[in-house]
């Protein structure tokens, strides 16, 4: 079965680079994946991408070495099970807040014994390798997002969850669900406790700890922290601001 590379640099405990996808297009997702990122997620929870465009953008990735990953809109066994039948090698899910929301998590994405999976890897298949069903659950990566004030009230009981491998951070939702700012990378104090707990608390547990971070110095402040996994801005964001550094140059002397 193809390598997951981000258990790859994990093993070795290195920090995965990962780019954010909220621009619907194969082409966009393909020229993101040729950058070098370590891994790509798809995002399907916020912004305009729906599951057939997801599809041409895990074709897109799967032409480079970039680990495909989805962020999935919700804890719901269909989009789960779909978006690795179509070859996410790890998958984010939003707003676990108990410890049966992990289980569920994990249930759904390994195959019997192990879960409730149903079978059916179609372009898993294509992408991962004839022995996929013999060797995914050991090769999926499933993220738990941990952003608001009752995961972090549930927060051992979710990390002792077996087969849970990361939790990622949503800094601007758990800031909401503090009463904070809902920013990424200047949070307020009580944020920022949060987040040194939650991964004080995974490093106990051995479970990968990720984060979502909207500039690279924030980014690299954090794998010095001991996060593993950084996302770094997004395929619409830098658009936009390789845009506006040209435009700034061009529009006094134009």
């Amino acid at each position: 079965m193809r390598e997951n590379r981000l258990r790859t640099l994990w093993k070795a405990d290195q920090a995965a680079v990962n780019g954010w996808l909220a621009v619907p297009n194969s082409f966009s997702a393909e020229v993101m994946a040729h950058q070098g990122w370590d891994t790509l997620t798809i995002d399907m929870q916020h912004g305009v991408i729906d599951y057939a465009a997801m599809v041409h953008m895990l074709q897109a990735i799967s032409t480079t070495p970039t680990v495909p990953v989805v962020r999935v809109p919700w804890l719901e066994p269909g989009i789960l099970m779909k978006s690795l039948d179509a070859g996410a090698y790890a998958v984010i899910c939003p707003m676990i807040n108990t410890r049966e929301d992990a289980q569920r998590l994990v249930a759904y994405t390994n195959y019997a014994p192990r879960g409730t999976r149903s079978f059916g890897p179609v372009r898993a298949l294509l992408y991962g390798g004839a022995d996929y069903p013999a060797q995914a659950n050991d090769t999926v990566v499933r993220f738990a997002m941990i952003e608001t004030a009752q995961a972090l009230d549930n927060l051992d009981a979710i990390l002792s969850v077996e087969g849970l491998d990361a939790v990622y951070i949503g800094p601007s939702d758990l800031s909401l669900s503090l009463g904070c700012r809902p920013v990424f990378d200047d949070v307020d104090p009580p944020v920022a406790q949060a987040i040194a707990h939650i991964l004080e608390r995974a490093n106990a547990h051995g479970v990968k700890a990720g984060i979502h971070n909207g500039v690279p110095e924030v980014a690299l402040a954090r794998v010095a922290q001991g996060f593993r996994f950084v996302t770094v801005s997004s395929d619409a964001r830098l658009m936009a601001a390789g845009s506006q550094q040209i435009l700034a140059r061009m529009r006094p002397a134009a």
